[in-house]
This record gives structure tokens, C-alpha cells and sequence, in this order.
């Protein structure tokens, strides 16, 4: 019985194909950079992280969120101060995303905060 049972698992394993040898399943990123207004305070700063960082909460078409801080030493930011990093499924996700009445609220949020922003999308691996 023992034997059977083992010819059977070793021929189910064998059956069935390898996963690491698929192509990652891609995400799509939206990535957030601003430079803000030397008028903005640190308080008016981090109420727009805040509200960045609640987004989350409210749409679902985010799978995946990240923010920070620049720290890098090469002195190339121009400026630029944070980074929002938003992930979705797809491209579906992301329009729905932008169309969003929370985004909206956001938007107005920042608006008068921001000198200059940048917005980068890309697929990536996952």
C-alpha cells in the first residue's frame, strides 16, 4: 500500500507543471513625487501624507501601497522631498483610481501644497 501511495504522489508531482517557470504576474505602479512650496509647514506637509496614506482605505482598486522620504546622498533630487508608490491589478484599477471621489478630496488636498510634482506608471514583476 505504502509503495502505491508513493508512485501515485511522485506521479502527481510530476504531472503537474512547474510554477517558477511562469512569467511573473505584472502590477501596475503609480508612482507620486513631489516637491513642495517653501510656504508649505511641516504640518500642512504631513497632512498631505496623511491623506496619501488613507487613500488605501477608501478605494479599493489598491492592492498595494508605499510612501517615504528622499535620503539619498547624490544631492539629484531637484527638491523633491516625498514618494508615493500606488499599485493595482491593472489598468482598470488605475482609472478607477483616478475617477475616485476620495482621489478627488485628495487632490485638493495637495493642490496648493506642491510646487511640482512628477507621476511615473510602469508594470512591473511581481
Amino acid at each position: 500500500m505504502f509503495r502505491i501511495s508513493a508512485i501515485l504522489a511522485l506521479t502527481l508531482m510530476l504531472a503537474t507543471p512547474l510554477t517558477a517557470a511562469d512569467p511573473p504576474a505584472k502590477v501596475l505602479r503609480h508612482v507620486v513625487m513631489y516637491k513642495f512650496k517653501d510656504s508649505a509647514t511641516p504640518g500642512q506637509v504631513q497632512q498631505v501624507v496623511d491623506a496619501f496614506a488613507g487613500l488605501p482605505k477608501k478605494i479599493d482598486a489598491i492592492i498595494d501601497f508605499e510612501h517615504g522620504t528622499n535620503v539619498s546622498r547624490e544631492g539629484k533630487s531637484e527638491g523633491f522631498t516625498h514618494v508615493f508608490v500606488v499599485t493595482f491589478r491593472n489598468e482598470a484599477g488605475r482609472e478607477a483610481y483616478l475617477k475616485h471621489p476620495a482621489h478627488d478630496a485628495y487632490v485638493q488636498v495637495v493642490k496648493d501644497k506642491r510646487e511640482r510634482v512628477v507621476v511615473f506608471d510602469y508594470w512591473a514583476g511581481k
